[in-house]
C-alpha cells in the first residue's frame, strides 16, 4: 500500500483516497503516477462502475507540490503540464461514474481534479481556491478551461484572480459543487449506488 493513496473498494466502486494529510495530501508527481496506474487498471475492471476520489485529515488535496514546481524551468514547464493535463483528460474520458468527495481544503490541482468528475460532493467546512496567482503562477492542469465552463466567467474571474478560498456554501451557490453532505463519502457512494442500480 502506498503512503499517498489509498486504493478500495466499496461494492462496484472505486474509492482512492489521498493519504498525506499532513502536507495536505499534494498532487506530487509520485501520486500522479499512481492515479495513472489506477486508471489503467480501472481500464481492465468492466466490473466497476464508480471512482470517488477523497482525502484524509482536514484536507482532500492541494495541487502539485510546490517543491517540484519550484525545480521545474521554462524549458520543462511544457511537458510538467501536460503531464497533470493528460490525467484530468483521462478522469473526464472514463466510461464510470467519478465523483469528487471532498472533505476539506481542495486547492490548485485538487480543484482540477473535482472539476474532472462528473459530481462533486462536499462536506460543510470544505474550501476552495486556485491560489497559484498569489504565488506566480496559473493552473496548467485545465482548470482554466473547465471552471468558466461550470460557473460562469465571472464567478471563475473571482476565483482566479484575487484567490481568495471561498467556502463550501459559496461554492453550491455558483454551481461549483453539486450538494453538501455531513459525509461526503457516504453521500458519494450512496450516489454512486443509485446510478447503478437505476
Amino acid at each position: 500500500m502506498s503512503k499517498e493513496l489509498n486504493i478500495d473498494f466499496a461494492g462496484n466502486t472505486l474509492v482512492i483516497r489521498f493519504t498525506r494529510p499532513e502536507i495536505r495530501n499534494p498532487l506530487s508527481v509520485v501520486v500522479i503516477d499512481q492515479l495513472r496506474l489506477a486508471l489503467d487498471d480501472l481500464g481492465t475492471r468492466p466490473d466497476v462502475r464508480g471512482l470517488i476520489f477523497t482525502g484524509s485529515g482536514e484536507s482532500f488535496a492541494s495541487g502539485a507540490d510546490l517543491r517540484e514546481i519550484a525545480e521545474v524551468d521554462a524549458e520543462a514547464a511544457p511537458d510538467f503540464a501536460r503531464y497533470g493535463q493528460d490525467l484530468m483528460q483521462r478522469v473526464v474520458d472514463l466510461d464510470v461514474l467519478t465523483v469528487a468527495a471532498i472533505n476539506g481544503w481542495c486547492f490548485g490541482g485538487a480543484l482540477d481534479l473535482a472539476l474532472a468528475c462528473n459530481k462533486r460532493i462536499a462536506s460543510p467546512n470544505a474550501n476552495f481556491a486556485h491560489p497559484g496567482t498569489g504565488l506566480g503562477i496559473i493552473t496548467g492542469w485545465g482548470g482554466t478551461q473547465r471552471l468558466p465552463r461550470l460557473i460562469g466567467q465571472g464567478p471563475a474571474l473571482e476565483m482566479f484572480l484575487p484567490a481568495s478560498p471561498i467556502d463550501a456554501k459559496r461554492a453550491l451557490s455558483i454551481g461549483l459543487i453539486d450538494e453538501i453532505a455531513d459525509d461526503p463519502l457516504g453521500a458519494s457512494l450512496a450516489y454512486c449506488d443509485a446510478i447503478a442500480s437505476s
